[in-house]
């Protein structure tokens, strides 16, 4: 068994010492993984870690909780926080290098840059978390440039936050490869998220009934009866009956562009 010394995981919080190592590693002809993280890591994060061994020699997880995607009434100050833990998983996992950088190094006094992503961050989660993609892009892009990755890797769970990434990538030249990893889900179905755990039982006895729909509305888009928005509209309000208070949304979209579709004649 390995000991807990064995397990430590060298953790920097600092740009510069992220930038000393990598470009130690580059000296001696290594390839470098990103898999940015807010932590309360559970196995999806995990499989990001081994999708990025798969990918490259050297694998940076980061855990950062980043304000600017959180709005007020959010849960900024309740997101769970558990570096130790983390750290701990990361390491069994094989990871090289923990950064988990202060909320000062990440947005220094006087920092006022945003990066914002139009067409694929509008609609969806962008409507009822308007806050959160100009949040998401601005971090993301920090990171590529702190660490300057050969890949960076990102679950499809969050597929709308993927896309976002992906387009300011293509947008702003940075030469970094984005790899999605699957969704890795409960026994039941439900996916791997960290939020999670502020579901009451009776709230998680209901949860896993959101992919079995999203199942069956896809089957149903797939054989193209009934049409698309009566299948959505089903959806919905089996979503409902289920024990859901409300339904934010349920579309069918393009897989790359995130353009709305009436029927299924693409990816």
């Amino acid at each position: 068994m390995d000991s807990a010394a064995d397990l430590a995981l060298a953790t920097v919080r600092t740009v510069a010492d992220l930038r000393r190592i990598v470009a130690r590693w580059r000296q001696g002809g290594k390839t470098v993984a990103l898999v940015p993280t807010m932590g309360a890591l559970h196995e999806g994060h995990l499989s990001l870690m081994q999708l990025a061994r798969q990918h490259c020699d050297r694998v940076v997880a980061t855990i950062f909780v980043n304000p600017q995607q959180f709005a007020p009434h959010e849960d900024f100050g309740a997101y769970p926080r558990q570096e130790a833990r983390d750290a701990a998983l990361l390491a069994g996992e094989g990871v090289d290098l923990l950064y988990a950088p202060l909320v000062t190094e990440m947005y220094p006094e006087g920092f006022s840059t945003t990066v914002s992503v139009a067409g694929v961050s509008e609609g969806l989660c962008g409507t009822f978390r308007p806050q959160m993609f100009p949040g998401v892009a601005t971090v993301v892009t920090k990171l590529l440039l702190q660490a300057g990755p050969d890949a960076a890797i990102f679950g499809e769970k969050d597929y709308q936050q993927l896309q976002v990434i992906r387009r300011l990538v293509r947008d702003l030249d940075i030469p970094v490869r984005i790899i999605g990893g699957p969704t890795v889900r409960e026994a039941d179905g439900l996916a791997m998220s960290s939020r999670n755990a502020y579901l009451t039982p009776a709230e998680r006895a209901v949860a896993n009934r959101l992919y079995a729909i999203l199942c069956r509305v896809a089957d149903a888009a797939q054989a193209g009866t009934p049409p698309a928005a009566e299948a959505l509209a089903t959806a919905r309000e089996s979503l409902l009956a289920a024990g859901f208070r409300s339904v934010d949304y349920i579309e069918l979209r393009d897989a790359e562009t995130l353009a709305p579709l009436d029927r299924l004649d693409r990816p």
